[in-house]
């Protein structure tokens, strides 16, 4: 087996609404919804679901909660204007921006929590060369 990339993520949430609207207004996601009233965000070719706390869609984690995910998203904007864009939101920062090494190699990234105090790493990437460690 082969694994190629990932194409959806699940946050298990307690308002999927104001998720959405969190990841909408703040990150500039794409809000979609299903014919069953399924949240979900879409940015590039990727999709996080959103699955609501106490009813989450079977099948699930063994254990879903929110606030357990911590996430890592990569940005083309720089992490001064990701940090000013944040604070114009609303949004504290938790530590940043801190040099880290990711599965892509070097970045730069940004802290701060979403409305289920999921961890949200925003990357700016320093190179493109694939990494070997983590």
């Amino acid at each position: 087996m082969r694994i190629t990339g990932i194409d959806h993520l699940v946050l298990t949430v307690a308002d999927p609404e104001r998720t959405a609207e969190f990841y909408h207004r703040v990150l500039g996601m794409e809000i979609g919804r299903d014919p069953r009233g399924r949240l979900s965000l879409h940015f590039g070719r990727q999709r996080i679901n959103l699955h609501p706390a106490g009813a989450e869609y079977s099948p699930h984690a063994r254990l879903p909660c929110p606030g357990s995910a911590d996430l890592c998203l990569l940005t083309d904007t720089p992490p001064e204007d990701l940090i000013r864009e944040l604070a114009e939101h609303g949004t504290a920062v938790i530590e940043g921006p801190v040099r880290r090494q990711g599965g892509i190699g070097p970045m730069l990234s940004v802290y701060f929590h979403d409305p289920d105090g999921n961890l949200i790493e925003i990357s700016s990437p320093l190179s493109r060369e694939p990494s070997t460690s983590g």
